[in-house]
C-alpha cells in the first residue's frame, strides 16, 4: 500500500537532511537529494509499519501547501509500506454474497490485494 506524508528537506554543510512535521522522531539524511528522497522514503516506511505493528494509530498526514519552512523546502515523500514488512501469505476463507463475488470477477478485481487494502484502511481508524 502507498503511503503519502509532507515531509521538510533541510541542506546543511553540503548534505541534506529531512524530517516529518507528523511523525515525531522520523528523521533521515543524504549527501544528494536522490539519496536523501529514497533515504526519506525508506525511513517513512519502516516508520509507519513500526507503527502498525504496535497497534498504534498513523497520523493524519498534513496539507504540504500550510507547510512554510524558514530553512529548507517541503516535499511530499511516498513509500510503499508491503517492502518493508514480512510479506509471508497466510491463506484464509472468507465468504461474500454470490452477487458480490459475480461483480468482482467481472471487473477482475484481485481479492486478495481488495482484502490487504481493505484491512490496512480498517485498522488505520
Amino acid at each position: 500500500m502507498t503511503m503519502v506524508y509532507p515531509a521538510i528537506f533541510h541542506k546543511e554543510d553540503g548534505s541534506y537532511w529531512v524530517e516529518f512535521p507528523d511523525l515525531m522522531g522520523c528523521y533521515t539524511y543524504g549527501t544528494t537529494i536522490q539519496e536523501t528522497m529514497e533515504a526519506a522514503q525508506e525511513s517513512l516506511g519502516a516508520y509507519l509499519l513500526t507503527l502498525l505493528e504496535r497497534g498504534e494509530k498513523l497520523a493524519v498526514p498534513s496539507d504540504i501547501s500550510l507547510l512554510q519552512p524558514e530553512d529548507g523546502f517541503a516535499s511530499l515523500v511516498s513509500c510503499q509500506i508491503d517492502l518493508y514488512k514480512d510479506t509471508k501469505a497466510v491463506k484464509k476463507t472468507l465468504t461474500i454474497p454470490s452477487w458480490l463475488n459475480d461483480r468482482a470477477m467481472s471487473m477482475g478485481v484481485n481479492f486478495s490485494l481488495a482484502l490487504q487494502e481493505a484491512l490496512i484502511s480498517k485498522i488505520q481508524l
